[in-house]
């Protein structure tokens, strides 16, 4: 077996333990888990997963979702439309 090293990682302890919580069901400990994903990423070279943020959070689209909120609660900008009773 390869020598082994110590690893401390930082995280929320809600977080802790939901992880624990989701490794027990599938078997394995923390250790295991965070090996696996470190033998995946070493051997793919990337992040075993897509890591994105939601474009719906963007600053540009809740600055426009601020804006229509504002505009409906003043009565602004708003539209009739066939679908919607007057």
């Amino acid at each position: 077996m390869a020598d082994t090293t110590l690893v401390n990682i930082r995280m929320d302890a809600d977080l802790k333990r939901g992880m624990e919580e989701t490794c027990r069901e599938l078997g394995m400990n923390l250790t295991t888990a965070f090996t696996i994903f470190a033998r995946k990423m070493t051997r793919e070279r990337r992040i075993p997963f897509d890591v994105s943020v939601d474009p719906f959070y963007s600053a540009a689209n809740v600055d426009h979702l601020r804006q229509v909120r504002a505009d409906a609660e003043a009565a602004r900008n708003m539209a009739v439309h066939e679908l919607v009773d007057v």
